[in-house]
């Protein structure tokens, strides 16, 4: 039986411990013998079994009593795991289905009397479907379980992959595999469940203002001039609402329908020189891109809230130009990740 006493929580200054010692050693020189310490194996004991009465007596630090709680003791919001890994079966719009490695976030709420959570129930409810379903199926069931067998009020699930899609090049009919970077998210706050779909598109946007300068320089000077273009990234965030599906490839097909320039996969001499005449046909500013991308998701009827966060990471300044733009509850926020840009690079 343990019997916890809240003066335990309180760490002894040095001077107090070396009191406690002296008081020891005090003893055993007056009795004239050491006290009688267990001798510790240092043997890994590879053929030990653990029975049921053994895991009862083990001890769970973090199932303890609230006065164990470290600090103020009040409602956590979330905590869990992050970047657990495992492969995850997903659908694709043509019927095939794909395995991809996939990083799982997921997190509880914490009420405030709690002390914590069992983290590897959210890995275990994981397993246990991860090989029987599809991804939405396997975060809809891991989160009623773990929601269930931590007894939270909240919880959150997103799981993380790079999604494969073949692309064709512009005019020498070569294809190549693109990646997407894609999260789907499902969030159950209060008894009502939202489920979010997040992308990385990458595109090239040349400077209307360079294009302008560069065509200016050449008609009245003659002077052989470029426009400046660069790589760049919006990470477009949707709310999933309605009962048909938005697949993976509709939402890439939504940004490249807003945004042609997506980067290319494989190339030519024929592909490069269309590459640069699409530059041309859609000069385009961070505040455009981000506006483009809005009357796309405005008018598919499967999207609800969204965000889109652009950034074009130029080639003329030292720095990058940027913009948000969300609609709807969802996604607004009074402040902005002090990192988020800085994740909006795009490593290849």
């Amino acid at each position: 039986m343990n019997i916890h006493s809240p003066e335990i929580d309180a760490n002894p200054s040095r001077e107090e411990a070396e009191a406690a010692l002296a008081v020891v050693r005090a003893w055993e020189a007056k009795a004239g013998a050491a006290l009688d310490y267990p001798q510790l194996s240092a043997t890994y004991p590879a053929d030990f079994k653990v029975d049921a009465a053994y895991k009862a007596g083990l001890p769970d630090l973090q199932n303890g009593p609230a006065s164990l709680i470290v600090g103020e003791k009040t409602l956590i919001q979330h905590v869990g795991i992050s970047n657990f890994r495992l492969p995850i079966r997903y659908h694709t719009r043509d019927g095939a289905d794909v395995m991809l490695e996939t990083s799982v976030t997921g997190s509880v709420s914490l009420e405030a009397e709690k002390k914590g959570i069992n983290m590897s129930r959210i890995m275990r409810s994981f397993y246990a479907y991860a090989e029987k379903s599809f991804s939405y199926k396997v975060m809809e069931r891991a989160l009623e379980d773990y929601k269930r067998d931590l007894d939270s009020f909240d919880a959150r699930i997103q799981m993380r992959f790079s999604f494969p899609m073949k692309i064709e090049s512009l005019r020498s009919g070569l294809s190549g595999w693109q990646y997407y970077d894609i999260a789907l998210e499902l969030v159950d706050l209060g008894g009502v469940r939202k489920t979010i779909m997040h992308l990385d598109y990458v595109y090239s946007s040349t400077c209307p203002c360079s294009l302008e300068l560069s065509e200016h320089a050449r008609r009245t000077r003659g002077q052989l001039a470029t426009p400046h273009s660069q790589r760049s990234v919006a990470r477009i965030s949707v709310e999933l609402v309605g009962d048909k599906c938005l697949w993976f490839e509709d939402l890439i097909d939504l940004a490249r329908a807003a945004v042609p320039t997506e980067t290319q996969v494989m190339v030519k001499r024929e592909d490069e020189q269309a590459f640069a005449e699409l530059n041309a046909a859609h000069p385009i500013f961070v505040e455009d891109a981000a506006r483009s991308f809005c009357a796309q998701l405005q008018a598919d009827p499967r999207v609800g809230d969204f965000r889109i966060v652009a950034s074009h990471q130029e080639s003329l300044h030292s720095h990058d130009a940027v913009s948000v733009l969300t609609i709807g509850d969802t996604f607004a926020a009074t402040s902005l990740d002090p990192k988020l840009f800085t994740t909006l690079f795009h490593i290849g």
